[in-house]
């Protein structure tokens, strides 16, 4: 088909917004935009591909057995619609085959190539029904990256969409860099000549918008090309992108893969792409799990999900894959829901909702606890009791239960004696049975 072209001399590097030898500029122009949330909303994930280039290679086992987890998370939810893959090597190509062979509804098994006809065939070959295809879209990439014209880079990325569509195989359309490029100059025409060709194959073509560098602004009135609400209210107005077809791909480079990931939603997006603990090249991508409870947030529920899931992933990953979740990481890190201060604890102590914002052990299967230190008073002591011997209203403890005074003692006698580390589980474990010797008579106490 002839394709409508948007050409330029020399390239449009915002270099009023991105100087370079300076931070970055938010510039604002106070544009309203009108927010619509899809009904339909949905994850997408790419910790195959993006996130495993930031980490070392998984085996097709790895890979497999984390397939298994997210198609576990979603739980027939379809909350986890999609999972891509490389298809560059034996070991990536055997993953698909096997986790193909589970024939799984969801997560749906898709892939990623370079704008070129020979990676093509892999997808065709593979038996893969979608695909992502790279096309680099602001001039720091056409014209330093690629040593290319708008128009030749346009010709090629159509050309290799179009090539899919042919095929049967829906492109996935990977809008590179679209925080710096020039949406009217290249970004609009090339969705407008996408959407031309997904109306005369009547077949779905679909953009990603990717903030390869995490320059994205979330807050209303702010210029493109960095604002995400213009970003993906243009998509849609200005080139007729179906909220469905939008998808956003978010790095953290600046603090803000979450918000600009939840607001792609609220302005009109339906889908966004993640990871699993955000893992991914240099700050990392947007995590899979902060989506589950963003979407949580927006839509009053998580369907069928199973979020007590996200907890063995952790495990797993850290376990089998020697990767390290940073113990502060909101969720899932060991001490997301940890407690060491006095006050906290004593406000624990009265009722877990003052300091924890939902049941994280019904919702994640993860407790609240406290840490005992020197800092944590016997309120802290009496929580820590309730909490690993699992001691409901009808026998917990308070801070003035005559078995916490000797266990306080002790502690503040291993801080006097120069220790600064907290007192470990084992350690009061002994002391809670030693000084409240009948704390697991009532049948309804389970210690751990």
């Amino acid at each position: 088909m002839n394709y409508n072209n948007i050409d330029t001399l020399r390239p449009n590097l915002f270099k009023e917004v991105f100087p370079y030898s300076e931070i970055p500029k938010v510039k604002f122009n106070n544009i309203q935009l009108p927010m619509e949330i899809p009904d339909d909303i949905w994850i997408t994930d790419t910790t195959f591909r993006d996130g495993q280039q930031s980490m070392s290679s998984m085996t097709v086992k790895q890979m497999v057995k984390i397939y298994d987890y997210l198609h576990q998370l979603d739980n027939g939810s379809g909350i986890i619609r999609q999972t891509e893959f490389f298809l560059y090597s034996d070991k990536d190509r055997k993953a698909v085959k096997e986790c193909m062979a589970k024939g799984y509804e969801f997560p749906q098994i898709t892939s990623w190539i370079r704008a070129n006809k020979e990676d093509f065939k892999l997808v065709k070959n593979m038996g893969i029904k979608e695909t992502g295809i790279l096309m680099s879209c602001s001039d720091y990439h056409i014209f330093h990256k690629l040593n290319m014209t708008r128009k030749e880079a346009m010709n090629t990325y159509l050309s290799i969409a179009e090539s899919a569509l042919q095929n049967g195989i829906t492109p996935r359309c990977h809008f590179e860099d679209i925080t710096r490029a020039d949406f009217f100059g290249f970004v609009a025409p090339l969705a407008k000549n996408l959407m031309k060709l997904s109306e005369e194959y009547k077949m779905p073509v679909k953009i990603r918008a990717c903030d390869t560098l995490g320059l994205g602004v979330s807050y209303m009135g702010v210029e493109l090309p960095r604002s995400v609400p213009a970003i993906i209210h243009g998509l849609r107005y200005y080139c007729n992108v179906p909220s469905e077809a939008i998808e956003w791909h978010g790095h953290n480079d600046f603090y803000s893969v979450v918000t600009n990931s939840t607001t792609t939603w609220l302005y009109g997006g339906s889908s966004v792409n993640t990871t699993l603990f955000g893992i991914g090249e240099r700050t990392g991508n947007c995590p899979l799990e902060a989506m589950v409870v963003e979407y949580a947030q927006i839509k009053g529920n998580t369907k069928s999900m199973n979020l007590k899931v996200i907890s063995e992933i952790a495990d797993y990953f850290q376990k089998e894959l020697d990767y390290t979740v940073p113990a502060r990481t909101p969720f899932v890190g060991s001490e997301f829901n940890v407690t060491r201060a006095g006050i906290h604890a004593d406000g624990m102590l009265k009722n877990k909702e003052i300091y924890n914002s939902f049941d994280t052990e019904k919702i994640l299967g993860r407790s609240p606890i406290v840490a005992v230190n020197s800092y944590s008073g016997m309120a802290g002591i009496a929580a820590w009791i309730n909490s690993y011997f699992k001691l409901d209203d009808s026998n917990k403890n308070d801070k003035n239960h005559q078995g916490i005074i000797p266990i306080k003692k002790w502690i503040d006698e291993e801080y006097a004696n120069g220790r600064t580390s907290n007192i470990r589980n084992d350690e009061l474990k002994e002391l809670a049975l030693k000084f409240i010797p009948n704390i697991l008579d009532d049948d309804k106490t389970k210690a751990i």
